[in-house]
């Protein structure tokens, strides 16, 4: 039985050109790209081209903004953690209600430590209410954080105009943009982003690495202290054959963002038409502002661990949400936020397309869904 990959957000691909890019500074390029040798120091010119690479997909204007990190969730608590330290006299953060835990948890980590966290409501439709966000504004705002789009409703947040808010009161802004990178344009140069969190495994690098980007002129203090790595600025010898993968990712990345764009988000519209055609269900999150591949559909009345369960049966793997807070049964932060009822939050299920899905892989869900469904509601302690 093929397996169908519709969780693309949790169990990414690498791609084979990714692959054969690293696989030289695994076997015969092992050099310590910060020693003197020439050995290490060719490998070290490797570790800046893979720097240019991101910065170029990042819309960065200068590669010297990016700092290599070991995934998204180091280089958003090193950005928050930054930020304060950054920040002297300063002990407010805002933040959303539906943040990735990377960001959440950090915020509660530091109400323990006595700053003042506000956690932003959202609508309906999982969008941010900017007027909201003007109003609780105040000179004593160390830093706004607020992602650029969701991890479980890929609703996206306009992450320019929270930008120039918090600057309108010279507080920093980071935004976790682990989702949006190799799906939705990113450019930096504008200057209306601080700090902005990436992981290689969302746009097909391995999983463990990833990039911090700490725009020019901002103060910065290092998370992780040791050696003189990345310019002082994140201690420890460098995952060369990943940040390595990362650069090439990065390149391929922006080479394919029509297709994410286009076939991509076909391909999604076609699957969110068949299964919104099953009785009792709903999209969560906007319809249009939306990253292409993200799909998050409640079925009323059933569990969705038990979907998840029987669609692996049928070798389909999707997910309940984020896969940093699976292994729980309680309903989605992020949908409850969002008002979803409780009969529909518990029913959830994100699909997640990308590059290397096909109109095969939609037609085996949309076989397989409308018959699952139904045997699971004929079992169903719950009825309308």
């Amino acid at each position: 039985m093929r397996t169908v990959y519709m969780d693309n957000n949790a169990t990414t691909r690498v791609d084979p050109e990714v692959v054969e890019a690293m696989m030289p500074f695994l076997t015969e390029r092992y050099g310590n790209p910060s020693s003197i040798h020439d050995f290490g120091g060719a490998v070290g010119k490797e570790v800046e081209a893979a720097r240019e690479k991101v910065a170029a997909c990042l819309g960065a204007e200068h590669a010297s903004e990016i700092v290599f990190t070991s995934c998204g969730t180091e280089a958003d608590n090193t950005a928050i953690r930054s930020a304060l330290t950054s920040r002297k006299g300063r002990r407010r953060i805002i933040t959303t209600r539906v943040e990735h835990p990377a960001v959440l948890n950090v915020g509660r980590q530091l109400e323990r430590e006595g700053y003042d966290v506000t956690y932003l409501p959202v609508d309906r439709d999982g969008l941010l209410d900017l007027e909201l966000l003007r109003e609780k504004m105040d000179d004593e705002v160390a830093l706004v954080s607020v992602m650029t789009a969701n991890n479980e409703t890929g609703v996206l947040n306009p992450v320019a105009e929270i930008g120039r808010i918090a600057h309108e009161r010279d507080a920093l802004f980071h935004t976790d943009a682990v989702q949006a990178v190799g799906k939705e344009p990113v450019e930096l140069a504008r200057g209306d982003v601080d700090l902005l969190a990436i992981s290689g495994h969302k746009f097909h690098a391995p999983k463990g690495v990833g990039a911090l980007y700490v725009r020019r002129g901002v103060r910065f203090r290092p998370f992780l202290l040791g050696g003189h790595q990345e310019r002082g600025r994140r201690g420890g010898t460098e995952n060369v054959p990943g940040i390595v993968a990362l650069g090439k990712a990065a390149e391929l990345a922006a080479a394919h963002l029509e297709d994410e764009q286009t076939r991509v988000r076909a391909l999604r519209d076609r699957l969110e038409a068949g299964l919104l055609g099953v009785p009792n269900t709903r999209l969560n999150g906007h319809a249009a502002t939306r990253l292409p591949g993200t799909s998050n559909i409640s079925f009323k009345n059933v569990e969705g661990e038990a979907i998840l369960l029987l669609l692996n049966q049928e070798g389909i793997c999707a997910s309940s949400g984020s896969a940093c807070t699976s292994g729980t049964l309680e309903p989605s932060h992020v949908l409850r936020a969002m008002g979803v009822p409780f009969n529909f939050a518990h029913g959830s299920i994100r699909f997640s397309l990308g590059r290397f899905n096909t109109d095969a892989d939609v037609d085996r869900v949309l076989e397989v869904m409308p018959p699952l469904i139904a045997r699971l509601r004929e079992i169903s302690p719950f009825r309308d």
